[in-house]
């Protein structure tokens, strides 16, 4: 088993106490989104690995070597200022994080998602091209691979759609994007990616490839037993399956493009419902809940 930490909320950035808290208790418990009285029991002992996705990694540095399992890190780092991004820390602290966890667990194991991306009057396309170009020029030598994205029309960023303003991207724009961004890449010893998109870049440079495949998963945990995520995107995503510990509309970044938060008042409940104690994330074990071993 594979654990997602978490592409539904940023439990390194605001809820790592609770997180390593529950490692050391050997188990976390996970609500069904779909169906909340039932309740997923993960022990660690069955995880093979933890793929942690975040925008702020600082909080997890000081115990992430008592986390003795096979590792990887996907962390978002985008150019974008407080109108969009109101709560990240400065972007400076977010790079020499990435450097600090290269060197722990290896430059193949630590990507880097520019993600996602959208043009308006502010951000240009020769303002990403820029800074990308200063992106894979500080990390030189400490990642290997980068992953885009673009904007989609998600529910928070219709609620949002007077700050993000975007602009429709047309065939020459992503010709644009693509060859910049390979040729930028390449000249960092970087490949560059998209992350399921219709127009996946492949002409003009960029690799094919998985977020997570099951040839990099059997490289990192050494175990050649893991399926597609049938359950993603209608099967179309060739990633292998993952199991995500996290819990929508519980992050306080408030990204303005954000597909996680889609209720920020809710946001707000659910902080106050957390408790570090709780073998849930947000709340706790309730008597008529249904709690289901999960073991694969």
């Amino acid at each position: 088993m594979i654990l997602m930490v978490s592409g539904r909320t940023d439990i390194i950035a605001f809820y790592t106490p609770w997180f390593v808290k529950r490692y050391e208790e050997g188990y976390v418990d996970v609500r069904n989104p779909f169906n909340p009285k039932l309740v997923s029991r993960i022990h660690f002992q069955n995880v093979d690995a933890i793929m942690f996705c975040t925008k702020n990694p600082l909080p997890i540095l000081p115990y992430l070597e008592k986390i003795d399992k096979p590792k990887i890190f996907h962390i978002t780092l985008t150019p974008y200022l407080k109108e969009i991004e109101p709560n990240l820390p400065p972007k400076k602290e977010i790079l020499e994080g990435i450097k600090k966890i290269s060197k722990m667990i290896g430059k193949e194991y630590t990507y880097v998602r520019y993600d996602p991306i959208f043009i308006n009057n502010k951000y240009s396309l020769q303002y990403h091209i820029k800074m990308f170009e200063r992106l894979c020029n500080q990390l030189d030598g400490y990642i290997e691979h980068i992953i885009i994205s673009f904007l989609d029309n998600y529910k928070n960023v219709r609620d949002h759609i007077k700050e993000i303003k975007p602009k429709s991207l047309t065939k020459d724009d992503y010709k644009t994007i693509g060859e910049n961004f390979s040729t930028i890449a390449k000249k960092h010893h970087m490949t560059v990616q998209t992350c399921f998109e219709d127009e996946n870049l492949v002409e003009y440079g960029f690799v094919k490839a998985d977020c997570l495949s099951k040839e990099l998963a059997k490289q990192l945990t050494g175990k050649d037993k893991f399926k597609k995520w049938k359950a993603r995107l209608g099967g179309k995503c060739n990633c292998v399956e993952m199991v995500d510990i996290g819990a929508y509309n519980t992050c306080s970044h408030f990204c303005k493009y954000c597909y996680a938060n889609y209720d920020e008042k809710k946001v707000k409940f659910h902080q106050q419902q957390h408790d570090k104690n709780s073998s849930l994330l947000i709340g706790n074990i309730e008597k008529d809940d249904i709690i289901k071993l999960r073991k694969s």
